[in-house]
């Protein structure tokens, strides 16, 4: 299984960006989640989709500013980030898990290698 993450890279506070991941197996059998990591801090729980996109669940720091969502068809998931934040920098992670999702990061299986977003004050 692979994960590859895109569309990381420098914004502007307020601005957007558009993440994306793309994933080799059976993309329409797995949970997908997003998780991210700023210097020096753990890595944290960003959000995730269900198989079937019937249910999103959000971190409370990125509700109603970042959505998830996802195209089975082309194997990809997206975030899409609006009203970006200075503490929104970090290595974003694309996750997945064929059991479930969750906020946990030891409870995912597969991981990206990560995209940058720096967001500038």
């Amino acid at each position: 299984v692979q994960l590859i993450e895109s569309g990381g890279g420098l914004v502007q506070a307020g601005g957007s960006l558009r993440l994306s991941c793309t994933a080799s197996g059976t993309f329409t059998y797995w949970f997908m989640g997003w998780f991210r990591q700023a210097p020096g801090k753990d890595r944290e729980f960003v959000a995730y989709i269900t198989k079937d996109s019937g249910s999103s669940y959000y971190a409370d720091s990125v509700k109603g500013r970042f959505t998830v969502s996802r195209e089975n068809a082309k194997n990809t998931v997206y975030l899409r980030m609006s009203s970006l934040k200075f503490e929104d920098t970090g290595v974003y992670y694309c996750s997945a898990d064929p059991r479930l999702g969750s906020a946990i990061v030891t409870s995912w299986t597969y991981w990206g290698q990560g995209t940058q977003v720096t967001v500038s004050s």
